[in-house]
């Protein structure tokens, strides 16, 4: 082969390197700029759903202070009803985990609140919201509510907070504020996962016998004895979110309602 032969086959090799270096450069600045603006849209989603709760919180709620913090807290269900006649109740705990402050909204079945914002704003957070066959007044023997696990800690997150029985001795209630003026406190007496087809989600029971059927074997699946009496006489709340390790299964938290008084 001449020398002059030579070098055009390896001016011709660099060539082809160049390019196909350049469209491999092309794609994955391609790829780059597409992975960013999908964080960028979960973050902006994150971040406008938390400052939509925030100022529903600031509209709202009035809070006490100091050790006054739990007799002073009150919500404005005016201001709240006036943004959404699906609203019918309050959630928080207190002390912890006190991120769990949110309006519960009821709508017309259980996938409207998914993807949708107390504020009707299309939303991965969603909102907090009581189970479709549920009666508004939570006088269901078994009241379900329903929140998102949230990777920003926000919404019922932190309910898994409760899996170590540390926490739970240290923050062992709930409440639920109505709109007719009631403060309902529930204490917790079991927390575990449960799949999401489990008995834990049945809201109707014919018979004492039943809803004592659903009482043990609420207890016998708790991940720990929390030693809360529960009775045919008494009424729940079960508190139900995501879990992280797999989508058929359900963390749940189930209190037991031990006090009911009026704050108006």
């Amino acid at each position: 082969m001449s020398r002059k032969k030579y070098h055009r086959g390896r001016k011709k090799r660099k060539k082809k390197g160049s390019i196909l270096f350049n469209i491999v450069l092309v794609i994955a600045i391609a790829v780059f700029c597409v992975s960013a603006f999908q964080l960028f849209k979960i973050g902006k989603g994150y971040y406008d759903g938390r400052s939509e709760y925030d100022k529903i919180r600031d509209l709202a709620v009035e809070t006490g202070k100091g050790e006054d913090e739990q007799e002073g807290f009150k919500v404005n269900f005016d201001e709240l009803l006036a943004i959404n006649p699906d609203t019918i109740g309050w959630i928080r705990f207190s002390p912890e985990p006190s991120q769990i402050s949110y309006p519960i909204v009821q709508g017309d079945d259980n996938s409207t609140y998914l993807k949708k914002t107390f504020s009707a704003n299309e939303n991965t957070l969603g909102a907090i919201f009581l189970n479709v066959d549920n009666q508004a007044d939570f006088s269901d023997r078994n009241s379900i509510i329903y929140g998102h696990r949230m990777k920003d800690g926000s919404m019922f997150r932190h309910l898994q907070d409760y899996e170590e029985k540390s926490f739970w001795e240290a923050n062992p209630y709930f409440y639920i504020y109505t709109p007719d003026g009631r403060e309902i406190t529930y204490h917790i007496y079991s927390v575990g996962v449960v799949e999401d087809t489990s008995d834990t989600y049945l809201t109707v029971f014919h018979t004492d016998e039943e809803y004592q059927t659903f009482l043990t074997m609420t207890k016998e699946v708790a991940a720990y004895d929390t030693g809360v009496e529960v009775t045919t006489e008494d009424t729940i709340v079960t508190l139900s979110t995501c879990t992280s390790a797999s989508d058929n299964h359900r963390f749940v938290v189930r209190g037991v309602k031990e006090e009911e008084k009026s704050v108006e």
